[in-house]
């Protein structure tokens, strides 16, 4: 492209005779330009990494200068349907909703069986992905491309059960019965949410295999959440002892932190009153300083 630009000037320059040569002093002005750029860039980066390890947040998390808008049956289903978005100000609503716009465009969204992709699915999915993301700077979640939607429990030939939902980072899709889905949304106190877990873990995945800030505090945070457990026996006693927590969480340690997380989103004042200290772990894991929380 370079190349290319440089044969233009200097053809500018030799049919206008211009001293001195008029495509050298352009294309010095604009290797200047894009150097300058890169250094300033660079030096962004390295004052957003100290920053960020310092303060354990993103220098920049809601830069969106031109901001896209949902169309209004689509806002309509954000105000009725999804609370974490009434909680928020005015000024966090125009960013969210624009995340959300960029969400459905940047993902595919298939239908199975009878069910029909419509702005009900499009809004709900990706307004549960931002707002997972909101304390990030980089919300697309890069390893997830595709969103499979059935309408009740899928038959899954890779283990021979139904399913309500998974992720499958070989294929970068999430998969979601659908209502099973909206009943995560039905009782929003019940810790029960599989939007949140099955999307938690492709936010997980996703972070695991980043280095921008927001994913560095994830993974700092992830290892000092897993250090401080393994090394309380008494606090994991506590934990199951309290049935705060769903029994599912104790399959492994990827479904401990999806299940944390609902508890997080659903019942924070609970969760903060039990565990504060893992409480505050995932609050800077995920930049969640929001409204109640």
């Amino acid at each position: 492209m370079l190349i290319q630009l440089l044969s233009f000037l200097i053809f500018i320059q030799a049919e206008t005779k211009f001293e001195p040569p008029f495509a050298m002093v352009v294309f010095t002005l604009f290797l200047t330009v894009v150097v300058a750029i890169g250094v300033l860039y660079f030096l962004f980066l390295l004052f957003e990494h100290i920053y960020g390890l310092f303060y354990f947040k993103p220098f920049i998390v809601h830069f969106h200068p031109l901001k896209k808008r949902l169309g209004p049956n689509q806002k309509t289903i954000l105000e009725n349907d999804f609370s974490f978005y009434n909680s928020l100000s005015a000024k966090h609503k125009r960013v969210f909703e624009h995340r959300v716009f960029c969400f459905i465009k940047d993902k595919k969204f298939v239908a199975r069986d009878e069910i029909v992709i419509n702005n009900e699915i499009r809004v709900l999915v990706s307004a549960t992905a931002v707002m997972l993301t909101f304390g990030f700077r980089k919300y697309l979640i890069n390893n997830l491309d595709t969103i499979i939607v059935y309408p009740d429990e899928y038959y899954s030939n890779l283990n021979d059960a139904y399913h309500k939902g998974e992720f499958n980072p070989m294929a970068g899709a999430l998969v979601l019965s659908w209502k099973d889905f909206l009943e995560g949304y039905k009782d929003e106190n019940d810790n029960v949410n599989l939007g949140i877990h099955e999307m938690m873990h492709a936010i997980h995945l996703n972070s695991s295999r980043q280095n921008d800030i927001s994913a560095l505090i994830f993974k700092k945070k992830y290892s000092e959440l897993n250090d401080y457990l393994s090394l309380n026996e008494s606090i994991r006693v506590n934990i199951i002892d309290s049935e705060y927590f769903r029994e599912y969480a104790f399959t492994n340690q990827y479904e401990f932190l999806a299940v944390l997380v609902e508890n997080f989103i659903e019942t924070p004042n609970d969760f903060k009153r039990q565990f504060p200290l893992i409480f505050n772990k995932i609050k800077v894991m995920l930049n969640f300083y929001f409204p109640g929380y």
